[in-house]
């Protein structure tokens, strides 16, 4: 089979969505099928080619997170994707990207299959700055019922995007399908441990030092001040316990969550680590005792189970979405509020190296349901399903 993957992030650009598109991709190249990924040029307005991936122009919109503004017009791409001949259409955006797959799914007439990764009532300010935010919300809602109308197959990630998708009043058929995730890359045994022993030094992180790590797209959305005004208070309790915070990642709220670190009087202790590559993220998994998160805009939760894998003790702010994929107590933690933050962390630092160990290993057990195998066979019966609808 022959699968044109259209998405608006790719590596190295980290994100949810660039980490979903890579793992689909290579999942299905691993199963045999040949994979062409459309996705916007990072640097310049030049269309190219490198390898499977077909870079096209695009414009930075730099006041919207650096996303691109591609021509959803343009003949050459368009050329390129008709000479490959794709029997399916998997969109993974909804951006000009995503217009541009509806429209070469409508003029090559083969099905299109999208997958609702971002939850874009939670951008509307980047847009709306706060002014008709309401209103910039229900059109969210009302486009995105639309938007699901128009596909041959319909894909979320969690039960919460689905019910979100009921929500706003759609009733079309939904598949769930949690992303896979190449759990090999997070082992143990993949990490430079001589590169490890220098990061500590250069770090100052000791045996005795706890490390937090948060990582991912530094934007106000993430909520990563709430899990640094956690740690501060952590800190005031325990001002005997040798922490380290590392923050692995950037974005638009960089500068501000300084200063909240400032603020708060723990930026001593932690350490902006900037943007790092996919293949990095592991190495910085293994550094932490804990990876923590309070954002409750994901439609999946990636990060809490790449830490999984990576056998690390994972503690979230509660969300309904995460239900599936933590269990508290038995393969992570929960946190609700800076006192409840406080307790989990002191529970995780008094736990046995048995107790712990237990924790990660009923973590990893559990997060066998996200393995590519299982997300292969999920995708191929939604692209047959698809097909078989536009015969």
């Amino acid at each position: 089979m022959r699968i044109a993957i259209f998405t608006d992030t790719y590596p190295p650009y980290i994100n949810g969505v660039s980490t979903s598109t890579f793992n689909l991709a290579n999942c299905l190249k691993a199963n045999g099928h040949e994979v062409l990924v459309i996705a916007p040029r990072p640097t310049d307005g030049k269309m190219e080619k490198i390898g499977d991936v077909l870079y096209i122009p695009g414009i930075d919109l730099k006041w919207l997170y650096g996303f691109r503004l591609t021509n959803i017009f343009s003949n050459k791409p368009m050329s390129e994707i008709k000479k490959f001949n794709p029997d399916v259409i998997h969109n993974q955006t909804d951006f000009t990207i995503g217009m541009f797959a509806r429209r070469c799914a409508k003029r090559l007439r083969i099905p299109i299959v999208y997958t609702y990764h971002t939850a874009y009532e939670d951008y509307t300010y980047y847009v709306a700055r706060g002014i008709m935010d309401r209103f910039a919300k229900r059109i969210i809602r009302t486009y995105s019922r639309d938007l699901a109308d128009r596909m041959t197959e319909f894909i979320t990630p969690s039960e919460k995007t689905k019910e979100y998708m009921r929500l706003v009043g759609s009733d079309i058929y939904v598949n769930v399908i949690p992303t896979g995730i190449d759990f090999s890359i997070f082992k143990d045994d993949k990490i430079d441990k001589k590169k490890m022993a220098k990061f500590k030094e250069e770090h100052g992180i000791k045996p005795t030092t706890k490390v937090l790590l948060l990582l991912g797209r530094i934007a106000k959305e993430k909520s990563m001040d709430v899990s640094l005004r956690g740690i501060a208070a952590y800190h005031k309790k325990h001002p005997e316990v040798d922490v380290k915070v590392l923050v692995v990642g950037n974005g638009p709220f960089k500068e501000e969550l300084e200063l909240i670190a400032e603020d708060l009087g723990i930026s001593s202790y932690v350490d902006f680590i900037g943007e790092v590559s996919g293949l990095e993220v592991p190495f910085y998994y293994h550094l932490a005792d804990i990876y923590t998160s309070a954002s409750i805009t994901e439609t999946q939760g990636l990060t809490f189970m790449e830490a999984m894998a990576a056998g690390r003790i994972v503690l979230a702010r509660f969300d309904s979405n995460l239900t599936g994929t933590i269990i508290n107590g038995k393969t992570g933690f929960f946190f609700t509020d800076d006192n409840s933050f406080v307790s989990q962390v002191e529970k995780v630092f008094s736990l046995t190296k048995e107790q712990k160990n237990a924790i990660i290993q009923e973590a990893y057990r559990h997060a066998d349901i996200y393995s590519l195998d299982k997300f292969y066979e999920n995708i191929m019966r939604v692209y047959k399903r698809a097909i078989r609808k536009c015969w």
